[in-house]
């Protein structure tokens, strides 16, 4: 806003010294209306358009601090450049508490309209200055929106064709007579289901720099138990998970190390149509998250030979490696609980 097209509004009930301002001001190039009282300031301010008020201290009714107090009410309000007749500053001191950027004693001569002058050109610079922080905020804000809501369209998309993926995966898997590819084709889709579920969360999460591990954990855990009931399982899965955040880049992780330990219980925990239960936890110890996986069933230290592949055993280590984490595998009385313990910084 250049100086020549900000707007002045003089509010004074004094027509004489009115014309002197009114001729100060045009020769500067500022727009200048007038009005007499402050209502009829605040009607006008209110319609919008005025960039900087001239305001009087004494007027028909009430004081120039009365209109400070109005304008304190209103969204956007123009810059005040306060003027009176005494020399004592109590009065200036209270107009710059109420909000005026500046104050001007008044009078008659030429200094006084070159102060005033100088008081208004200053205040549209204060006033350029403060609307252009205004509209960067603003377009900041906005930009974050968009790409808030572009990363979430991201998100559901990339959690669609994981989706997709895991879906012809599960195709494939039953087109094979081969029990041994049938199941390895299994986990590979459970493992791409596990991501995809990190998405699905991320496109509902207010903040996509981190992922409710709780929220989480119980969707991927309902996913992965219903799919194994499906194949006759009679193992219970159950999730106990604090309400703790983790940060995004360590919820895959996370989702597919679960996976692969509940996919090795339901295999090798129990036994052949006895029923038994995995549990998943997930808690906090001296800013620490702490996983853990355990079942009731036969037991398994972590030492010796791996039963199957070994492929989901060394996923779990890799995927603890990327955590930072250390992997611990422990025989219970009876069963097995396998931990992984990384740092995780609370937001």
């Amino acid at each position: 806003m250049p100086h020549s097209t900000a707007h002045v509004l003089y509010i004074d009930d004094d027509p004489g010294l009115a014309r002197l301002v009114q001729r100060a001001m045009e020769r500067r190039g500022f727009h200048f209306e007038h009005v007499t009282s402050g209502d009829e300031g605040l009607a006008r301010i209110t319609a919008g358009g005025i960039d900087v008020v001239v305001l009087d201290h004494y007027l028909p009714s009430g004081t120039g601090l009365d209109v400070l107090q109005a304008l304190g009410q209103l969204p956007e309000r123009p810059a005040v450049v306060y003027l009176t007749a005494t020399a004592e500053t109590a009065v200036a001191i209270a107009a710059l508490k109420a909000g005026a950027s500046d104050y001007v004693l008044k009078s008659v001569d030429h200094d006084f309209m070159e102060l005033l002058a100088a008081a208004v050109e200053q205040a549209v610079s204060v006033l350029q200055l403060s609307r252009a922080k205004t509209l960067a905020e603003r377009e900041m804000r906005d930009a974050r929106e968009r790409a808030e809501i572009l990363l979430g369209e991201v998100n559901h998309r990339v959690a669609n064709s994981l989706g997709m993926v895991a879906a012809l995966v599960g195709l494939q898997a039953n087109a094979i007579a081969n029990e041994e590819a049938k199941l390895a084709l299994a986990e590979t889709q459970a493992r791409i289901q596990a991501i995809a579920g990190v998405h699905r969360h991320l496109y509902t999460s207010e903040d996509v720099r981190f992922v409710r591990i709780d929220d989480y954990l119980n969707a991927l855990v309902s996913e992965l138990e219903t799919t194994h009931l499906v194949a006759g399982t009679n193992t219970r899965l159950k999730v106990r998970a604090e309400q703790m955040t983790i940060p995004t880049e360590k919820a895959a992780s996370v989702g597919v190390v679960v996976t692969e330990l509940v996919t090795n219980a339901l295999k090798y925990a129990y036994p052949a149509h006895v029923e038994g239960e995995i549990r998943v936890i997930a808690e906090i110890v001296d800013d620490n998250a702490v996983l853990r996986v355990e079942d009731d069933g036969v037991g398994y230290d972590g030492s010796g030979p791996t039963q199957g592949t070994g492929l989901g055993s060394r996923i779990v280590r890799a995927m603890a490696q990327s955590l930072a984490g250390t992997l611990s595998y422990h025989a219970g009385r009876p069963g097995t609980v396998v931990t992984v313990n990384f740092p995780n910084v609370p937001r």
